[in-house]
C-alpha cells in the first residue's frame, strides 16, 4: 500500500525549493499526463466525448471534497466570473458586508455595481458587523495576503440570525482545509492553487434552489439538452447547477480531474496536518531569528512583515516565495518537506 510520502514523491519533482502554492500550485505528474493526452487528441482530430467526460469526473471529484451533490456544482472559468453572478443577483441598494484587504476577484464585483451599499470591516469583526438588512456577507475563507482563516462558524451563526446570504471564496483554503460547502449559501473556489490543477477553472456551489441567480453567462452548454441547444435561444436550461456553467475549457479538466483524484487519494485531513506542521515549523524558526509573522494560526499560509523586499534574492537563490505589500509570504503544501522550510530560513538568517 502506496504511503503519502510514496505517493507525494510519484507525482513531484521540483527543480527548485517552492514554497508559493498560494500563488499557484505544482502539478502533479499525472495531471502533465492527462492535458498531454488530451492535447493529442485535439492534434489527431479524435473525438472530443472524452474530453467533455473528464468535465463531468472533476466535476463530481470536486463535489466530493466539498460535500455536496454534483448537481449543486456549476463549472466557470474564474472565481470574478463567478462572483459576478452573485452580485448581479441583488437587487438595488442591497448591503454587502466584506472584510478589510480580502482578495480583488471576491469582492470587486460588488462595487463595481455601483447601485450596491458595501461596507467594509477588519475580518475580526465580520460576523459581528452582520445585522438586519444585511443582504450578503462575501469572504476569503483564508486570506490570500497573510493567511488568516475567518471565523466561519461565528459567521454563519450570524448570517442564520440575521437572514443574510454567504459567499465564501475556498481558493485559498480548498486542497488543505476540509470543505462543508453546504454550511453556505454559495461557494467557490478556483482550481490552480491548492487543487494542484491548471489555470482556467472555478467551480461555484449554489443551493438547490439555484438562490435567485439568473444564468447571465449561459450558452448552449448550459442547456438540459446542449447538443440540442447549439442555435437559438435556449430553450430548456439544465435542471441542475450547470445551467450557470461557462463552455470549459477541454484539457484544463482532464488535468485537473486528475490533480482532484490525487487528493482524493491522499486525503484532505492528512494533506492538512502536513501544511500545518510545516507552517509551524517555520513559524518556531522566525521566532528564533527575531521575526514575527502575521497572526495567522492554523493556517498552511506565513506572511511575515518587513521581508517582502527579500523576494527578489530568494527567488534567485532558487526559493520560490511572494512579496505581498510588503510582507514575505511562503505557503506551505503536500509536496514540500521540512528540508524546504529549513532551506529558506537558512537563507533568511543569512
Amino acid at each position: 500500500m502506496e504511503t503519502f510520502e510514496s505517493l507525494v514523491r510519484a507525482e513531484f519533482a521540483p527543480k527548485n525549493t517552492y514554497l508559493n502554492t498560494a500563488s499557484s500550485g505544482l502539478l502533479p505528474a499525472r495531471t502533465v499526463t492527462a492535458m498531454q493526452r488530451a492535447v493529442r487528441l485535439r492534434a489527431e482530430g479524435g473525438s472530443l466525448d472524452p474530453l467533455f467526460e473528464d468535465v463531468e469526473a472533476a466535476r463530481a471529484a470536486f463535489a466530493r471534497l466539498a460535500g455536496v451533490p454534483v448537481h449543486r456544482v456549476a463549472v466557470g472559468p474564474s472565481v470574478a466570473a463567478q462572483t459576478g453572478l452573485i452580485a448581479a443577483s441583488l437587487p438595488a441598494g442591497a448591503e454587502v458586508l466584506t472584510a478589510e484587504d480580502d482578495f480583488t476577484s471576491v469582492i470587486n464585483q460588488f462595487h463595481v455595481r455601483g447601485d450596491l451599499k458595501m461596507r467594509i470591516v477588519p475580518l475580526e469583526r465580520l460576523a459581528e458587523s452582520v445585522r438586519p438588512g444585511t443582504a450578503l456577507v462575501a469572504v476569503s475563507a483564508a486570506q490570500s495576503a497573510d493567511g488568516r482563516v475567518a471565523d466561519l462558524p461565528a459567521l454563519r451563526e450570524a448570517a442564520r440570525t440575521h437572514g443574510t446570504r454567504t459567499y465564501i471564496d475556498f481558493s485559498q483554503a480548498a486542497g488543505w482545509l476540509p470543505i462543508d460547502a453546504d454550511l453556505y449559501d454559495f461557494t467557490v473556489s478556483t482550481t490552480f492553487k491548492w487543487l494542484l490543477g491548471p489555470h482556467g477553472a472555478a467551480f461555484l456551489v449554489v443551493p438547490e434552489d439555484f438562490g435567485g441567480l439568473t444564468p447571465l453567462l449561459a450558452g448552449w452548454v448550459a442547456a438540459e439538452d446542449p447538443w440540442a441547444s447549439c442555435y437559438g435561444p435556449v430553450a430548456e436550461l439544465a435542471h441542475s447547477a450547470r445551467r450557470f456553467d461557462v463552455s470549459p475549457a477541454l484539457g484544463v479538466h482532464s488535468g485537473l480531474r486528475a490533480s482532484l483524484e490525487l487528493l482524493e487519494e491522499l486525503g484532505v485531513d492528512t494533506v492538512r496536518a502536513h501544511d500545518l506542521a510545516l507552517a509551524e515549523r517555520f513559524r518556531a524558526g522566525l521566532a528564533r531569528l527575531g521575526h514575527e509573522p502575521q497572526p495567522a494560526p492554523d493556517s498552511a499560509i506565513v506572511s511575515v512583515p518587513g521581508l517582502g523586499a527579500r523576494q527578489p534574492a530568494l527567488s534567485a537563490a532558487g526559493i520560490q516565495v511572494s512579496d505581498r505589500a510588503g510582507n514575505l509570504r511562503a505557503s506551505f503544501h503536500l509536496y514540500n518537506t521540512a528540508q524546504d522550510v529549513d532551506r529558506l530560513l537558512d537563507a533568511l538568517d543569512g
